[in-house]
């Protein structure tokens, strides 16, 4: 008998990105435990061999480190943790696939406009839960609530590089209504996004649907009196048991009908609620990509000599495009959103996963390439299988680089 691998997932309840992992892990059945960030292990290890502090981290029993949510998907799905998942998070239709993907990017990158909102401009309800929320990052530190405060306001300022400004809040909570109107019109015959078990897609979504905007107060009475199907979705994202309660008898639950492509909706049908849920992405998101993929355009054309494998800047370690962490005014893109203009940072890791979609595209038959192009142009989401950055962004020693000239 095959003892099974112990995995250590190093992250927190109130980490966005530490979401997306933390639900492949639960929904898939695979044990691990979890380990908050200031452990002894994590800084005096995980952090020296990642080269940053960053979460989310998985470390293997063997003492293999993979740090992101989508390298820790790809470990199960394409590594050695194969044997070890339920199921399939990438659909085999190249055109579910290329969904699955869009929503990747989108609710990791798309929806922290709303994350950073809901958490940090609703001190009344929020602030007790997050002072406790962010204690347990650090295990038996002291914490006080005037260092909380302090800590909680640099995070509010950070808000503005997503674009959560004074002006903006009306907007972005007139788009996070929409947004879950439509999920939830969704949900009413698919129990995950594109059907009866989670893809790649669902695991974009949950990083900030679970994280900020159900476990914190504010978001989380909304959208239970708004759209508790999508609470309930939220629900079945944290769990390998079923949850289905909703649906017909005789729902897809069991562990043969999951790897099962027929649980997945027919790609030549595709529900009227999902198309509508592609054009808002289209709308709410496809412009600050675009407005990003051109001012780092402009940055490459500007620094031709950057070293292949480098960030090209003096910090390895730097997400932003041109160093700190991605804040406006150091590498920052200006574009129009329902009806105002937004300034927001641009992070090349936002091009590394907008690549997997056009990478598994290119990798499909011709036909499928046309059937999807035809689908995102009635959609409004064409342009995005074509932007491309001067050079593809590489993840080489779990860091963000920039590849050769091609």
């Amino acid at each position: 008998m095959k003892v099974p691998l112990t995995y250590t997932l190093y992250g927190a309840p109130v980490s966005l990105y530490t979401g997306k992992a933390r639900s492949y892990l639960r929904t898939q059945g695979i044990d691990f435990v979890e380990e908050a960030p200031g452990s002894e292990r994590y800084l005096g290890h995980i952090v020296p061999e990642v080269g940053r502090w960053i979460i989310p981290c998985l470390e293997t029993s063997d003492g293999e480190i993979v740090q992101d949510g989508a390298d820790i998907i790809d470990h199960f799905e394409k590594g050695p943790g194969q044997e070890l998942r339920r199921f399939s998070a990438y659909p085999e239709s190249p055109v579910l696939l290329a969904i699955a993907h869009v929503f990747e990017l989108f609710g990791g990158e798309g929806l922290l406009r709303p994350a950073m909102h809901y958490r940090w401009n609703f001190d009344d309800q929020n602030l007790a839960f997050l002072n406790s929320e962010f204690a347990v990052l650090v295990p038996g530190a002291s914490h006080d609530e005037e260092a909380f405060l302090h800590n909680s306001g640099r995070m509010r300022k950070a808000a503005v590089n997503f674009g959560v400004t004074p002006e903006s809040v009306e907007a972005i909570e007139a788009a996070f209504d929409e947004w879950l109107d439509l999920f939830s019109a969704h949900l009413v015959d698919h129990p995950y996004l594109l059907g009866s078990h989670p893809t790649i897609g669902d695991y974009g979504l949950i990083a900030a649907m679970w994280a900020h905007l159900y476990r914190d107060p504010a978001p989380a009475m909304l959208i239970k009196q708004r759209a508790p199907r999508v609470g309930r979705w939220v629900e079945r994202m944290t769990t390998a048991e079923p949850y289905l309660h909703e649906y017909a008898a005789g729902s897809l639950t069991d562990d043969a009908a999951l790897v099962n492509e027929t649980a997945l909706i027919n790609d030549a049908e595709l529900p009227d609620t999902l198309l509508a849920l592609m054009a808002y992405v289209a709308e709410e998101y496809l412009p600050e990509v675009a407005a990003h993929v051109d001012v780092a355009n402009q940055w490459l054309a500007d620094n031709p000599d950057i070293e292949p494998g480098t960030n090209g800047l003096d910090s390895p370690a730097a997400r932003g495009l041109m160093g700190g962490r991605g804040l406006v005014g150091s590498g920052a893109a200006t574009f129009d959103w329902r009806g105002q203009q937004l300034t927001t940072g641009v992070m090349p890791y936002r091009f590394w996963l907008m690549q997997r979609l056009h990478d598994d595209l290119a990798a499909a038959d011709q036909a499928s390439q046309a059937r999807v192009r035809e689908l995102f142009a009635a959609t409004n989401l064409e342009p995005l299988l074509d932007l491309r950055t001067l050079r593809r962004v590489e993840r080489q020693g779990h860091l963000e680089v920039w590849g050769p000239v091609e």
